[in-house]
């Protein structure tokens, strides 16, 4: 690039310039570019809907298919929860990655579709109605300015060219007179021809002065009437570039999870869950669903009992099932963790830190049974009391 900079001269410089005839284009090509550049933002955002939706199907896929393993696996209690909470958490991420993606797609994509249906106007033969408005607006402004910049040329040309006449005629005769082989009428004659030379030039160049005072004098109006076809591009880009800003900031706040209250909710749970995982109340549960703790039915003497006799027909047997409690031989002592007050007549009421007896295990409910030192029977809430150890 520094060695484009310097081969490049002043005049190659001057003739890029805004003001040169024609080079107002690369501002007037502005509205199209930036027409294109907007479908190119709504490609390259669908793509990544795309890869949000693929993301939010792995998830899920990933969650549904350990969730079997995890839901048998030989681990228990708090430990067991904390492995199902990654599949849930998982689950609620799919579903805010596909949110994300019909974000993308249907909010930011739809919106700048939109907006350019509004901002850029198609002409029936092709182009932009808002191009070729400024196309014309430039082109009449520097109409007049290249006419003249075209007559100032043509007499810079006649200018030079006198010139190079006029050195060329020096030249002869200074090479004429230090020749004495020159006849003296050929010398005046040189002498004549570089004369008339000088006056040419001298004429020339004073009509070339006077188109360059011409242009001179009119280039403050050219330059006004440029300037005010360019800031109305100008204000138009502006608008182009404020709603972009807009929408790349509303893409933003799609993609950016990090401060989406979902998704820290999401790991704010999942991290309360692991958090929680307990040693000894692992070790209890196993210990009273699978170890010393468990409720039997230790060998007891049966009295042998008569078969009931059968009723004679015409009578409607009547059959009292009762359900079969676990029933633990000597009980379980527990102590209250919570303040209970029963709500029916078979429930026991308790202050928290109260000691008391499990006589049977917990049913499908939550419920177990208890006995209060004083021979009170009735059901308590199982999470309401531990074991005491």
């Amino acid at each position: 690039m520094s060695s484009l900079q310097k081969d490049t001269t002043p005049e190659d410089s001057n003739n890029q310039s805004f003001w040169m005839p024609g080079n107002y284009q690369r501002t007037v090509r502005r509205t199209e570019d930036a027409f294109q550049a907007c479908n190119d933002i709504v490609a390259c955002f669908q793509e990544r809907a795309r890869v949000e939706r693929q993301y939010a199907q792995q998830l899920s896929e990933w969650s549904s298919k350990w969730k079997p393993v995890v839901d048998s696996s030989p681990l228990y209690g708090s430990l067991l929860r904390a492995w199902q909470c990654f599949l849930t958490s998982a689950d609620r991420l799919s579903v805010l990655h596909a949110s994300i993606c019909r974000s993308l797609v249907s909010e930011d994509g739809d919106r700048v579709r939109t907006w350019q249906k509004e901002t850029f106007h198609k002409k029936m033969f092709g182009g932009f109605r808002e191009s070729h408005d400024f196309e014309t607006g430039f082109a009449r402004a520097q109409k007049p300015w290249a006419k003249r910049l075209k007559k100032l040329d043509k007499a810079r040309i006649a200018y030079h060219k006198a010139s190079r006449k006029e050195h060329a005629a020096q030249e002869r005769e200074t090479h004429a007179r230090g020749n004495p082989d020159i006849a003296i009428e050929k010398q005046k004659k040189i002498q004549e021809e570089r004369e008339q030379a000088r006056e040419e030039k001298e004429r020339v160049r004073a009509r070339y002065e006077k188109v360059l005072e011409e242009v001179t004098r009119y280039a403050p109006r050219y330059m006004e009437e440029m300037e005010s076809v360019f800031d109305q591009c100008q204000e138009e880009e502006r608008k182009r570039i404020s709603f972009l800003k807009q929408a790349f900031l509303s893409i933003h706040r799609h993609l950016d999870v990090t401060n989406n209250e979902s998704v820290k909710a999401v790991y704010s749970e999942l991290h309360h869950t692991l958090m929680s995982i307990s040693e000894q109340d692992d070790l209890r549960w196993w210990k009273n669903n699978h170890g010393p703790g468990m409720p039997t039915d230790w060998p007891h003497f049966q009295e042998w009992t008569p078969p009931e006799k059968k009723q004679k027909k015409g009578k409607k047997e009547v059959v009292q099932n009762s359900p079969e409690r676990n029933v633990m031989i000597g009980g379980i002592r527990v102590r209250a963790l919570y303040d209970y007050v029963g709500q029916e007549t078979d429930e026991l009421s308790f202050k928290a830190g109260e000691e008391f007896l499990k006589t049977e295990e917990e049913d499908d409910q939550g419920w177990c049974r208890g006995m209060k030192d004083g021979g009170r029977e009735g059901l308590y809430p199982a999470n309401y009391v531990e074991v005491i150890q």
